[in-house]
């Protein structure tokens, strides 16, 4: 990834899971400068110590603070927005709080990065945010449609933003797996399940790190790319994690879906099929004058455009990890 050398990147969030995955693959890429823009003074310190490299930079700061985002993105050339509330059943509870931060949030960082003239700009999204059931997932949806349509805004900056989605993180803080290992260590004989239907897309750190770069490569700008990944059913993580292992069922906890959905029906008209991904094309025209081809990548990759009644679900996937495989990645 040779357009990352000798560049100044920030992440937002960049001390939880994804941050730390990221930071790891940027300095395998000789970026110049590595800006780490979190809340958590804690976590920023056992960050320091980890990687102890004169490369990265550490900023104290909210992405609700619009005046310390806009010193913290001077000279930045490329910026991935990490930072957000994600937790389901807190959200709920909390609804303003995850508005202020997902929302209002995703506005700053938009309006600091154009003020600085960021160059690329990619903001992480979740399944949730597809046919949203839950505060959070509606939170979500209303910030991919901000970076979106900020394209619209940059004017003469040159400054281009897109979206990245994606479902079920393997070993991620508040993850499935890390939520029942935590639980296995703790001796218990039976782990909550909340339905015995569910599925969930899973993907790797590394995998999630690498396609998230890759987008950044290959963006013109408005873009929502999509990984194709593979599915799992919650019962087989069960199996895999333990022979003896029961389960029993708690019931759906507040906003929570049976399956992940990444491609909805209502996008398929603006959606587009690549080899290893989709992309959800823009539904509005940007008034910066060029017109994109997004059917073409910066690779000369062709794609096509899906039928009218697609989806890209959990629960229709193509690809269903199967026990071994299921043990490998667990």
């Amino acid at each position: 990834m040779k357009f990352l050398k000798n560049k100044t990147i920030m992440i937002t969030g960049g001390t939880g899971s994804f941050g730390q995955a990221c930071t790891k693959f940027l300095l395998q890429y000789n970026a110049k400068k590595i800006i780490i823009y979190s809340r958590d003074e804690l976590k920023q310190f056992e960050m320091s110590n980890k990687f102890n490299n004169s490369k990265l930079r550490f900023f104290l700061g909210d992405v609700r603070d619009l005046k310390r985002l806009k010193l913290a993105t001077k000279k930045v050339d490329i910026l991935i927005h990490a930072a957000a509330l994600k937790q389901v059943p807190a959200a709920e509870y909390n609804p303003m709080e995850c508005i202020k931060t997902n929302i209002y949030g995703a506005e700053n960082v938009i309006s600091a990065c154009i003020e600085n003239n960021v160059k690329k700009i990619v903001a992480l999204s979740t399944d949730k945010a597809a046919n949203p059931a839950n505060l959070y997932g509606a939170t979500k949806l209303c910030s991919d449609k901000l970076f979106i349509s900020a394209n619209n805004l940059s004017g003469s900056a040159n400054t281009i933003f897109a979206v990245v989605r994606y479902g079920n993180v393997i070993g991620s803080r508040g993850s499935v797996l890390h939520y029942f290992k935590s639980l296995i260590q703790k001796n218990v004989k039976s782990l909550p399940i909340t339905d015995e239907r569910m599925t969930r897309f899973w993907l790797t750190l590394d995998y999630g790190v690498k396609f998230v770069l890759n987008s950044i490569d290959m963006m013109k700008g408005g873009e929502l790319f999509i990984p194709k990944t593979p599915s799992i059913k919650i019962t087989d993580l069960v199996r895999v994690l333990g022979k003896k292992m029961k389960y029993h069922i708690i019931g759906i906890r507040p906003g929570e879906k049976l399956h992940e959905v990444l491609c909805p029906e209502d996008s398929a008209r603006d959606t587009i099929e690549f080899k290893n991904y989709y992309l959800i094309k823009p539904s509005i025209d940007f008034t910066r004058g060029e017109t994109n081809n997004y059917k073409i990548n910066k690779k000369n990759e062709k794609g096509k455009i899906v039928k009218s009644n697609f989806i890209y679900s959990s629960d229709n996937n193509p690809h269903f990890l199967n026990i071994k495989e299921l043990k490998k990645l667990s």
